[in-house]
């Protein structure tokens, strides 16, 4: 069974709902007949690709005031807690992913696609880094065993722009307004970082409705 995950390396809830979502296949018996493929979307794709302080950069695009950015990056950073991912917002650096999704796409066609997710995530919420930067995802490509040259040349052609611009109008067309988006089998749908429960459920149902041939 495949399942699609629309999502944005720079969307807090993405990363907390990457990790509901392996809390839930660590208790799925037929774990191993999921196959995950991640898919492109962009929350703010007018962003710089130098970087901008995070929070600076969330009031002013919600039109908050810099105490309620604080407030609601409190709120997800103890959301994020309870999944046990530590989140440093107050050194995030907001940045364009368009390249971080390429450099994505990248990775999975060596099957290290989950792994440059995590390395994305992590270096975005935790570590600080500008996921934009080309050092950076050069630096990211070689800790997941990627090829390092092979990720700056790739970072410095179009390869897999194409790739990035299907997902995002793949999510238009399946109505998708927010992310994490996740997709099972192209039959059921769950939309946001759910419980652990959700995802597990959804997992089960899917299993039970595919073909004999299939399972």
């Amino acid at each position: 069974m495949q399942v699609e995950i629309w999502s944005d390396v720079v969307c807090p809830f993405c990363y907390i709902g990457k990790r509901k979502f392996e809390q839930a296949l660590e208790k799925f018996p037929l774990r191993d007949k999921v196959e995950i493929v991640w898919k492109s979307f962009q929350l703010d794709p007018d962003a710089s690709a130098t970087g901008t302080d995070y929070q600076k950069n969330l009031s002013e695009r919600k039109g908050w005031s810099p105490e309620q950015a604080q407030q609601i990056t409190k709120n997800v950073t103890d959301m994020a807690a309870k999944v046990g991912i530590e989140y440093h917002f107050e050194k995030a650096i907001a940045a364009n992913s368009f390249d971080a999704h390429r450099f994505s796409h990248l990775a999975y066609n060596y099957g290290l696609q989950d792994a440059a997710e995590e390395a994305l995530f992590k270096a975005h919420f935790i570590e600080g880094k500008n996921i934009a930067d080309t050092a950076i995802l050069v630096q990211l490509g070689t800790s997941i065993g990627l090829n390092p040259t092979e990720v700056k040349n790739m970072l410095e052609s179009k390869a897999f722009s194409d790739d990035v611009r299907k997902d995002i109008e793949e999510a238009r067309q399946l109505r998708v307004n927010g992310v994490p988006f996740f997709v099972f089998d192209r039959k059921y749908a769950v939309s946001g970082a759910q419980a652990v429960e959700v995802f597990l459920g959804t997992l089960e149902k899917a299993f039970e409705t595919q073909e004999p041939s299939k399972v």
